[in-house]
């Protein structure tokens, strides 16, 4: 009978702020200046879809390295992936919300330590082997490279900042060489805890670390029960973000108003408005309007898909893919409108076991199948994933600087414009987290009921 292994505990906070612990030299070193050579290794064939996959020069950013952008890509990827099943397993009037970019950072670490067939099943499912480096060693100095470039300030009104950490029982000893990849790469130190005398210590500690790393917004990640005598290893990866608008709603624009929830059910919502000019098209085709807002600093914004009222957000959702996303953040352009977006609160917390399951995830959460022998330092094959733990939380409101509030209020003035657009967000809409040069995924989510908020 193999004992409980690791345990992935995922962490997120959105409010507008994010920022990695990482090191200074791995922002600044070449590949051959870093020992990052895990137990095993997995090249990865050329894909079935290369065409597709291929990246046009004119698409990547300026300063920015290749595979930097393809792993970026692969996030994308796998986020949208991952929140279909999810929004399918929830009924019509559930709000979703989940950070794309912490679970994939969480399981490329657990990645450090596996083999074989598990190895191979983490690089495809996170889409790691579409990145042209195919060797999966590879992977993690990339994604040193993409947190450093995602979590480096722009302005001081924007926090954005990530903390992963190991929690290992103190009765094991280590991997030398999973720990020092691991705390180089994404800053992960192991602290040891008892959890074989004592894990539901164990586990009121790792919730308050938690806590702690995103100003107490995420609370009981690790659910009662979710730890016992048998763990031995415990990964936790936290995101928090928290910015102010470019432009700010002014507070005096902040009246009550209808929200359609669905056909048969309407709640009353704090609506929030200004006209100003912002990143914006309206796709027939689709039948979707696209908003971006800018937070202060300009890198990362909200994008709002709004649903025409003709059509249900899910159809919308069941026809969402990277490409065609892709192709309506392209063709944004600056234009006068007039912006009605509901205050609101997501909070959500899930299992991803299953549904990384449905996705190919299998072996390593299987006792019998899961091989991680690059985590313990004997190197043996007793671990396995007994469950992955997600909570992430998002809360928008007006506020912003007082600059940008000033510039709003102006721009309020020209709301009898005949010529802007209108965006009315009164009806159930995605919204997406971004860094919008790398057009990384942050935070990804739908809100289909802003009711009593």
């Amino acid at each position: 009978m193999r004992s409980t292994g690791s345990l992935l505990l995922l962490a997120f906070l959105l409010l507008p702020l994010l920022s990695a612990a990482v090191f200074l030299d791995i922002c600044t070193a070449k590949p051959r200046g870093l020992a990052l050579e895990p137990r095993c290794i997995y090249r990865s064939p050329e894909p079935e879809n290369a065409e597709e996959l291929t990246l046009d020069p004119e698409e990547l950013p300026e300063f920015t390295n290749r595979r930097v952008w393809e792993l970026s890509r692969a996030n994308s990827r796998f986020a949208l992936s991952l929140y279909k099943r999810l929004s399918l397993s929830r009924t019509g009037e559930s709000n979703v919300f989940m950070s794309p970019i912490s679970i994939t950072t969480a399981f490329a670490m657990t990645k450090l330590g596996a083999c074989n067939r598990t190895l191979e099943q983490i690089m495809k499912v996170f889409e790691f082997d579409t990145i042209k480096e195919k060797t999966s060693d590879q992977v993690h100095f990339f994604f040193a490279k993409l947190n450093c470039r995602l979590y480096r300030k722009k302005d001081k009104t924007t926090e954005l900042r990530i903390a992963n950490r190991l929690f290992g029982d103190k009765s094991f000893f280590f991997n030398e060489t999973y720990q020092n990849i691991s705390e180089t790469v994404y800053g992960a130190t192991l602290l040891p805890l008892n959890f074989k005398v004592d894990p539901e210590q164990a586990r009121i500690t790792i919730n308050e670390w938690v806590s702690n790393k995103t100003e107490n917004r995420i609370q009981e990640t690790l659910p009662s029960g979710a730890l016992d005598s048998t763990t031995i290893l415990v990964l936790v990866n936290t995101i928090y973000f928290k910015g102010q608008w470019k432009n700010t709603f002014p507070k005096e624009q902040v009246l009550p108003s209808d929200f359609r929830v669905n056909a048969n059910r309407s709640c009353q919502v704090n609506m929030m408005y200004q006209e100003m000019k912002f990143q914006y098209r309206y796709f027939p085709d689709d039948q979707v309007q696209l908003l971006e807002m800018p937070y202060r600093g300009d890198d990362i914004t909200m994008v709002i898909i709004l649903p025409s009222r003709n059509i249900q957000l899910s159809q919308v959702e069941e026809r969402l893919n990277l490409k065609k996303l892709n192709s309506w953040l392209s063709q944004l352009t600056e234009t006068t409108v007039s912006v009605s977006v509901p205050r609101f609160r997501l909070e959500d917390g899930f299992s991803l076991k299953d549904k990384l399951q449905q996705m190919g995830l299998t072996d390593l959460f299987n006792p019998d199948t899961a091989s991680l022998p690059g985590i313990l330092e004997d190197g043996s094959e007793v671990l396995f994933i007994s469950d992955a733990y997600h909570k992430a939380f998002l809360e928008v409101n007006e506020e912003g600087s007082e600059a940008a509030a000033s510039t709003a209020v102006v721009a309020v003035g020209r709301s009898l414009n005949m010529n802007r657009e209108v965006f009315l967000a009164d009806r159930p809409f995605l919204v997406l987290i971004r860094e919008s040069t790398l057009n990384t995924l942050l935070f990804v989510g739908r809100v289909s009921n802003p009711c009593d908020q």
